[in-house]
């Protein structure tokens, strides 16, 4: 994990991720959220009902489906 993704997952904070006055350490918050997500990537069982689907746009949905 590098120094500038931390940088830039600090500096877009979602809504959810802000609530509550947002962070008192947005850098630390946005280290933690990202090492989650890459055990998450690495291990995708590793988080209780978790599932990580890897498969392309195209193959989510057919063109011309529309989907809400």
């Amino acid at each position: 994990m590098t120094d500038d993704r931390i940088g830039r997952r600090a500096a877009d904070l979602l809504p959810e991720e802000q609530a509550g006055g947002g962070s008192a350490d947005p850098r630390a918050q946005a280290e933690a959220i990202l090492a989650e997500s890459d055990e998450r990537e690495e291990q995708p069982g590793a988080a209780p009902d978790s599932f990580l689907e890897r498969r392309s746009s195209g193959e989510a949905s057919e063109t011309g489906e529309i989907t809400r």
